[in-house]
């Protein structure tokens, strides 16, 4: 039955999910471990670790986000689509490097730079592999969302980094509208819903109306720089305060080890999650022999979280002011994303919307559900539901001046299409220069640009004779054509338009042929891989027993066991998968003495503190 399966996909900031609709019940995928999140996160261990295709990414990869820091990626979805002059001001805050490229960004790891896009295709494969090692079948076809306030350039890298992943993307979904399918409120006949979704990196809201089945999303708003991330630095912040007076080191210093700045992001993290249950809670950080501590309230990170947390509230406000709605008219608030899990958040949407926000569905898997059911509705099933979404900025061409002309407003209703005639401001011009921006501001430096093109062959006029009609087209995935035509001599020129900021075609078709060529060595790294992690633990567990093989073994066993011991270490710092398994099973049956003394010695302890 899942021959051709369509899965839905949120990739997430912090972590990602994918999910499909199985006899019309929407069901998220696990991993081998039946976990169903994926850490986004991904550990290039090696030089070679890309070209190889097979990094570390989920799971194991986070536990590598201290001690491999600076090989260790994570919350790169807040990186797609931006230039390097975007993102200048948090790099100092980030445990690895970012690093400008013709005015891209890329991440140095391992010796290597690379894009966010080549990044998210890595964590979109580990989630291709986990959903076909659950399925038992090859996936191709997928429903990738984003948030809603995704300009066109952090759509294009979407779907790019998916084709990179070998996935043909069907069609990209704005998040909270995942979101309002998988809450279930397709059952109802009507209503105006809000959806406020903050995750780990961007916050969103949606306003949506529902009429039987049909759901439109009437207005979007939000903010890609604010999300889960920024609240641990709300937790971050003052610790590094702290530090810098008692161990006069400054953790957002380019001289600072990068692994005391990934070990207190990592620490802020747990005492913000643990603050969503508790009123207190316990920072903690052990670095080379030293030890910090330091309490917080939760009144206290709430007080530091409520400014950021303000910032939510321009954009409800605005999203509601363009829906011509009023608070006081919604009839449902639905919340979205890990972080709405904190008191504050929810008191926070509370107090904006005059009203009880809906927080009865898992926050973390919401939206990937909300993809499948999408994915089934693409696959020709449940016909009964139909999405109409929208244009999150306006889309225009620069003008005479430095201005923009916006031909399509923002939270227009897609597909949609958009025509003006322009005209020339110099004598004799043969060509006309069309730059596509993205933005609401007047003045074309202020929006983003996406494209430019040129269109040529224009009849030499006077001024203000020659007439250009330019076109824009959005399909449904919110992705934009521009044509530009010429009315009097026919010339026509047009173009899809591609982020600046992204791979180009050619990269991307030689990733892809490099991927297909190495299919073998993957296999066989893989394997090395997974030997590696499987031994690692069986190492420092034995030399954490070594006190107790002095005391229990014999000469001879304990000889055997350094013996065995010396030679996995050996094995696991070659290339041969096959070595390390051997010298892991003898080092196993060597210390299996051992691990019963060990157990009988604790048994025995055990009973006689009974006695006592």
């Amino acid at each position: 039955m899942f021959e051709d399966v369509i899965v839905g996909i949120d990739l997430g900031t912090t972590n990602s999910l994918i999910a499909i609709v199985e006899n019309g019940v929407p069901r998220v995928l696990t991993d081998d471990l039946g976990n169903r999140l994926v850490p986004s996160v991904v550990c290039f261990e090696t030089t070679d670790a890309l070209a190889m295709g097979l990094p570390v990414v989920g799971r194991d990869a986070k536990r590598k986000k201290v001690r491999d820091a600076s090989k260790t990626v994570f919350s790169v979805k807040r990186l797609l689509g931006k230039t390097f002059a975007d993102l200048k001001h948090v790099a100092s805050e980030l445990p690895f490097e970012l690093v400008e490229a013709d005015g891209l960004v890329k991440v140095r790891v391992s010796g290597k730079d690379l894009s966010p896009i080549e990044i998210s295709a890595v964590i979109l494969s580990q989630l291709k592999r986990n959903a076909e090692a659950s399925l038992g079948c090859s996936v191709r076809k997928a429903v990738i969302t984003v948030p809603a306030y995704f300009n066109d350039s952090q759509r294009q890298a979407t779907r790019t980094a998916g084709r990179l992943a070998g996935l043909e993307v069907l069609r990209i979904v704005n998040e909270p509208t995942a979101a309002a399918l998988a809450y279930g409120l397709d059952k109802k006949k009507q209503g105006l819903i809000a959806v406020y979704d903050l995750g780990g990196g961007t916050f969103d809201v949606s306003i949506l109306k529902l009429q039987d089945g049909i759901f439109e999303v009437l207005a979007t708003h939000g903010d890609t720089a604010l999300g889960g991330d920024d609240l641990d630095l709300v937790i971050a912040r003052p610790i590094a305060t702290d530090l810098l007076h008692q161990w006069k080191m400054d953790i957002w210093s380019a001289e600072c080890p990068i692994e005391l700045r990934a070990a207190v992001l990592e620490q802020a993290e747990k005492t913000k999650i643990t603050l969503s249950t508790e009123s207190t809670a316990a920072f903690e950080l052990e670095y080379e022999g030293r030890t910090f501590k330091r309490g917080f309230t939760r009144g206290e990170f709430e007080a530091a979280a409520r400014p950021l947390l303000e910032r939510t509230r321009l954009s409800c406000e605005q999203a509601l002011s363009d829906a011509g709605l009023t608070a006081a008219e919604l009839s449902d608030v639905v919340m979205v994303g890990g972080p709405t899990r904190l008191p504050v958040v929810q008191q926070v949407a509370r107090e904006i919307f005059g009203r009880e926000p809906n927080t009865s569905v898992h926050p973390d898997e919401v939206v990937a559900v909300g993809a499948a059911i999408q994915a089934d509705i693409l696959a020709g099933h449940n016909l009964d539901f139909l999405l109409l979404d929208v244009v999150p900025l306006s889309l225009g061409i620069e003008t005479y001046g430095g201005l923009m002309s916006a031909l399509i407003k923002r939270n227009t209703r897609i597909p949609t299409a958009a025509r003006e005639v322009f005209t020339t401001f110099v004598d004799n011009q043969t060509g006309v220069d069309i730059h596509v921006l993205q933005g609401e501001r007047e003045k074309m430096d202020e929006n983003r640009s996406l494209a430019r093109f040129k269109l040529t062959g224009i009849e030499p006029l006077p001024a203000g004779l020659p007439r250009v009609d330019v076109t824009f087209l959005i399909d449904a995935d919110g992705i934009l054509q521009v044509f530009a035509k010429d009315l009097k001599t026919g010339r026509e020129q047009s173009v899809e338009v591609r982020p600046s900021f992204g791979l180009s075609d050619t990269e991307v078709e030689q990733m892809l042929k490099q991927g297909e060529q190495g299919v073998q060595e993957d296999r066989e790294f893989r394997k090395l891989v997974e030997a590696r992690n499987a031994a690692e633990p069986l190492v420092r567990g034995t030399e954490r027993s070594s006190v107790r093989a002095g005391q229990l073994l014999t000469a001879a066993e304990r000889e055997q066991v350094d013996q065995d011991l010396s030679r996995l270490k050996i094995a696991i710092e070659g290339t041969k998968s096959e070595m390390i398994q051997e010298a892991a099973l003898a080092l196993e049956a060597s210390t299996r003495r051992l691990a019963d003394l060990v157990l009988t010695v604790a048994m025995n302890e055990a009973r006689k503190a009974q006695e006592k």
